[in-house]
């Protein structure tokens, strides 16, 4: 936010002393303390004319810059007053009181000339303070309008002639305001009322003599200057404020006690500058702020003190380069403040750091750009991009260097309880080194499974198992060195544990075979005390046996017989069934030969219309079935004679 200024009093901005100008620091200071906009007002004209006066009015204080009441001159060199602009928010106003010109005392004009350029060259609205009316002595007086020329230099170029120079003039000068003092005139033309700026006008027309024609040239070059440098320009008058001894006491005046014209003209004079004077700018539309105005006050005071004359160009320049190295630092700082709260180092990508670099170069570009002009070649651009290059650079470097820590931190806090099992020996033994190689891999995944170790996990993690690999070697040795004899040992042992084994098998074995010789006698002696049971019984039991099987053959033959009777009286049956069926087949065979005779000798006619025909066709017929029906009886009937047989 921009700071607001608010100075109590005015204070000397340029110092005269013994003919030396020297800008005052505490005075820069002051302006560089002001952010806003400024619009410079300064006020030039023959000493005791009351400017002061005026300057004070503009600063609405009844005292502030010296009056005097003397015929010696108060101000010396350029004294300045800054405060809040009453009409423009936002905006500074800084009034510029100069010491009075044509001073007796000095003796010598040249530091007048200086005073008159430099006023010109820091305001924005210039006023130019005389007394009386605008004949030849007071447009005489404006002599140093004349000499700008010989003072000012709009570019640097040695090319540049008087005439271009001053044909620049106009891009940077400011407004011309003439402020005519105790004017008693009536403002009237060819018996017509004018205005104050019609009286100017008229008043600066070029003069038509009839002499000689560089006299007449050197008469109107005042004129002629003002026309050129000085494109808008305003009249005041102001009647004269009051009588007699009292003009010497202005500051302890009230308006009621001054003429009212002449209070209200002078509210008219205040009113217009307020409402018209523009901000300070410089070519390529920039606005002065404080520090510009500082940078514009120390150029032009060294540049006249070397015994150069200030040249426009050359302090817009030399104003440039301090405010665009000014801006350099400032984007850069504004980056640097931005990384350094945005980024959470160690980012766990890189892309994740350029992401937040991106956003961070692209505001630093926008206050570079807001606070940086004219840059010629873009030498400041070039170095603005080397310097955030450069702090990119660092951040990157940062962010590894803050991963390798918190990742090395890692490491050690995850592998020292390995390390002291390793230094413990736990490992050094047959397949400890597969031991060790499978913990390694548990340790790994847990380091792995950590957040935002950043870019150089796996960098740090290969680093930090290199520097393992000694150990990792050792242990494989040992181990291997261990297997070879513990292998040796094992074949040992197993044929040791083989042979006890063969021992012990041959021992139960033997065991048992005297346990089932036993027990075969033993069966043995049962078996034949069974036996010799089983024959006695089997005796008695064949006699019975055999009285069984007589009454059986017996019971049987009987039955046979009678079973035998029964068969033959069916099969007779049968016999003669078939030989009835055979006898109506062979009849019925018969038949159908003689009905096949007839329908044979039947003529065709007869058999197509003849009703016989289809009688004697029916019966053929019925006699084919029964005999089919008969075979088909026979066969089943010889069937069952044949099983009954």
């Amino acid at each position: 936010m921009a700071i607001e200024v608010h100075m109590p009093g005015p204070m000397c901005l340029i110092e005269n002393v013994k003919g030396q100008l020297i800008a005052n620091q505490e005075a820069l200071g002051i302006l560089e303390d002001i952010t806003q906009p400024v619009v410079v007002v300064s006020i030039v004209g023959l000493y005791r004319t009351g400017k002061s006066y005026l300057m004070n009015k503009l600063a609405g204080k009844q005292t502030g810059f010296s009056l005097g009441s003397t015929v010696q001159s108060h101000t010396k060199g350029i004294w300045m007053w800054c405060f809040p602009h009453p009409q423009k928010p936002g905006h500074t106003l800084v009034l510029l009181d100069t010491e009075g010109l044509g001073d007796v005392e000095k003796g010598d004009n040249q530091n007048d000339c200086w005073i008159f350029a430099l006023a010109i060259l820091l305001s924005s609205t210039f006023v130019y303070n005389s007394m009386g009316p605008i004949n030849q002595p007071a447009i005489d007086q404006l002599h140093y309008v004349t000499e700008l020329t010989d003072r000012i230099r709009s570019r640097s170029s040695p090319d540049q002639d008087e005439v271009e120079d001053s044909d620049e003039f106009v891009r940077f000068f400011p407004d011309f305001v003439w402020a005519l003092r105790d004017f008693s005139l009536e403002l009237k033309l060819n018996g017509e009322p004018i205005s104050a700026d019609e009286y100017l006008e008229n008043s600066l027309k070029l003069k038509q003599g009839t002499g000689q024609r560089d006299k007449v040239k050197d008469l109107n070059l005042p004129q002629l200057c003002i026309h050129k440098f000085f494109p808008k320009k305003k009249c005041f008058v102001f009647e004269r404020p009051t009588h007699g001894r009292k003009v010497g006491q202005m500051e302890s005046l009230q308006d009621q006690d001054l003429d009212s014209d002449f209070v209200e003209q002078v509210a008219e004079f205040c009113s217009y500058l307020f409402s018209s004077s523009k901000v300070k700018m410089l070519s390529g539309c920039i606005k002065v702020n404080g520090p510009r105005l500082k940078s514009l006050v120390v150029t032009y005071v060294n540049t006249i003190c070397s015994g150069s004359l200030p040249c426009i160009e050359n302090a817009v320049l030399a104003l440039s380069q301090t405010e665009n190295a000014a801006a350099v630092q400032k984007a850069i700082a504004h980056y640097d403040q931005q990384m350094n709260q945005k980024l959470q180092l160690p980012t766990e990508t890189l892309q994740e750091l350029l992401n937040v670099h991106r956003a961070c170069e692209k505001e630093a570009i926008k206050i570079f750009m807001e606070n940086s002009f004219k840059d010629v070649n873009q030498v400041f651009l070039t170095q603005f991009v080397t310097e955030l290059e450069t702090k990119q650079e660092e951040f990157l470097k940062k962010n590894e260097q803050a991963s390798s820590d918190r990742c090395l931190a890692l490491l050690q806090d995850i592998f020292n309880p390995f390390e002291e099992d390793v230094k413990q020996g736990i490992y050094y033994k047959p397949g400890g080194y597969h031991l060790y190689i499978q913990k390694t891999r548990e340790l790994k995944k847990k380091y792995y499974d950590e957040p935002r170790k950043g870019v150089q996990a796996e960098e740090v993690l290969q680093k930090f198992l290199q520097s393992k690999d000694d150990v990792t070697d050792t242990i494989l040795q040992i181990d291997q060195e261990l297997t070879v004899k513990e292998k040796e040992s094992e074949v040992e042992r197993m044929k040791a544990e083989a042979a006890q084994a063969t021992a012990k098998i041959q021992e139960e074995m033997q065991q048992k075979i005297e346990q089932l010789l036993q027990e075969k006698e033993k069966s043995h002696e049962e078996h034949s005390k069974q036996l010799t049971e089983m024959m006695g019984k089997a005796q008695d039991q064949n006699k019975n046996m055999q009285q069984l099987v007589e009454q059986l053959v017996q019971q049987k033959g009987k039955s046979d017989e009678d079973h035998r009777k029964k068969l033959t009286e069916k099969v007779d049956e049968a016999q003669a069934k078939l030989r009835e069926l055979q006898k109506e087949k062979e009849h019925l065979q018969n038949q159908m030969k003689c009905l096949e005779e007839k329908i044979k000798h039947l003529p065709e006619e007869k058999k197509k219309e003849n009703h016989e025909y289809d009688q004697l066709r029916e019966q053929y017929e019925d006699l084919k079935k029964k005999i089919i029906q008969i075979d088909e009886e026979l066969r089943n009937k010889q069937g069952k004679s044949c099983v009954i047989s």
